[in-house]
């Protein structure tokens, strides 16, 4: 999924609203196996300096090895919710589609705020995991699937909190964007295409959802597709906020 053409421009839309500059310190919360992280140490150059932090150890093997030739990406295992990072630390700092998936994602926010400098810019990409307008037949089971789908996610409607929650946490909201996962026909290497398995083998057993009837599901999705009548749309919301000098709500 990292690598089709709607993950890189996800990646491009997020790096263009951080601006990255060159000799900044950038923090990638949940930084993965590194494709991010990668991009902005091309922007900061080797007189700055990208943290790449995530929990999962496999990731960062994976991301140790892509960023491998970039020296000053440091690469280390962290929590969203206690980065191992100095206080204002950093310049900037980007999670993308990660904060969703934090149990307790104001602590995660605070953190940002204490690891940034005064005046450095957060970015945060999330989705709205109930905006999927996904076409079927079967309107109902569609709407059985997509609900048990959404318990893999902390915060299915995050979008719709995080300015109140930045806001509190001490951040100025600059921008607010839109970023479509907008696939209107099929194809394997997409979003949707990706998403279709992981969906399938997450909701069986779920619900009262069965394995059959999670395969029927998927199967419709592909002969929808057979027949030129494939439609799928999710959105997702970007946000670039400041640091601010006063001292956050707690």
């Amino acid at each position: 999924m990292y690598l089709t053409a709607d993950a890189a421009a996800r990646r491009a839309a997020a790096i263009a609203a951080l601006d990255p500059q060159a000799g900044e310190r950038v923090v990638d919360i949940g930084a993965g196996m590194g494709f991010l992280s990668r991009e902005i140490a091309d922007r900061v150059g080797a007189t700055g300096k990208v943290h790449a932090i995530d929990l999962a150890e496999a990731m960062l093997e994976l991301a140790r090895q892509r960023c491998a030739d970039r020296s000053w990406i440091d690469i280390r295992q962290g929590d969203a919710t206690a980065l191992p990072l100095a206080d204002e630390s950093v310049d900037a700092a980007l999670s993308l589609q990660v904060f969703e998936y934090v149990p307790a994602v104001d602590q995660a926010i605070r953190e940002a705020q204490r690891v940034l400098r005064p005046g450095g810019r957060l970015v945060i990409v999330a989705t709205d995991w109930p905006s999927i307008l996904w076409h079927s037949r079967d309107p109902d089971r569609m709407r059985r699937v997509c609900r048990a789908w959404e318990g893999h996610c902390a915060h299915v409607t995050l979008p719709r909190t995080l300015d109140s929650r930045l806001r509190r946490a001490g951040f100025a909201v600059r921008k607010h964007k839109v970023l479509p996962q907008f696939n209107p026909v099929y194809a394997k290497e997409s979003f949707s295409g990706h998403l279709i398995g992981m969906i399938e083998r997450y909701v069986a057993g779920k619900d009262g959802i069965t394995a059959e009837e999670a395969k029927a599901w998927a199967a419709e999705q592909l002969q929808l597709a057979d027949e030129g009548e494939y439609f799928f749309c999710l959105n997702q919301y970007l946000w670039v906020a400041e640091r601010g000098a006063a001292d956050p709500e707690r």
